[in-house]
């Protein structure tokens, strides 16, 4: 399905039926990657799975920038007359999902946020330096993001009073003190660490992360 806001058609699935929640991928992903917490969420929810612009079926569009894709997504929830759904982004979907909330505090019924930064110092140094280097060969708009973007500020992170589940891997690619910093600066936060979890093994494709999601989103 798609529907048209702002300047971006935005391709998403809809499945299920109950309670609205929308999924946000990463960097360089599609919706795609939540197919298996979707084949059990969708049995108690309305399940959106976006492809944030530039990415996936979506259309490509300018600029490419973390603030235009949670503007997008307050344009599709307004679109779609979705009534405070819950959110749960991976990665820069998780950082979408900071900002859309920190723009409207109101927007959301619930957020989970998985393995997000909220500036680039929030890579560990060795992957800031590996994307760097890489940037300077190909040049790529996803990777320039991330070298700049996002910028978060712990004002912005004070806005947030709805209920927040922050996630990380313990051998997450986000520093955990930054990580740690982000959950005890959310008003209304849990922090889970996984044990033995990178940024995306309980993420992608993973019977994981479903009982992490529907264990909160019933509390």
């Amino acid at each position: 399905m798609f529907v048209h806001v702002r300047n971006v058609r935005l391709f998403y699935k809809k499945t299920g039926a109950g309670p609205a929640v929308l999924l946000l991928h990463g960097n360089g992903e599609d919706h795609s990657i939540f197919n298996t917490l979707v084949l059990e969420l969708a049995k108690t929810h309305t399940v959106y799975a976006l492809d944030n612009r530039c990415h996936g079926q979506s259309s490509s569009a300018t600029p490419l920038s973390y603030d235009a894709m949670a503007q997008d997504v307050e344009a599709f929830i307004a679109a779609l007359g979705l009534k405070k759904p819950a959110l749960c982004g991976f990665s820069d979907g998780g950082i979408v999902g900071l900002l859309a909330a920190s723009h409207s505090p109101q927007l959301f019924s619930r957020l989970i946020i998985c393995g997000a930064n909220t500036n680039p110092r929030g890579l560990k140094p060795s992957l800031l330096l590996y994307y760097r280097l890489v940037y300077a060969i190909n040049r790529s708009p996803h990777i320039g993001m991330m070298l700049t973007q996002p910028n978060i500020s712990p004002a912005a992170l004070g806005k947030i009073t709805i209920p927040v589940l922050v996630l990380a891997g313990s051998r997450d690619v986000i520093r955990r003190e930054h990580t740690c910093q982000l959950a005890n600066t959310l008003p209304n936060s849990q922090l889970m660490v996984l044990p033995k979890e990178t940024h995306s093994s309980y993420v992608v494709n993973s019977p994981k992360l479903y009982p992490l999601v529907i264990s909160f989103l019933q509390e």
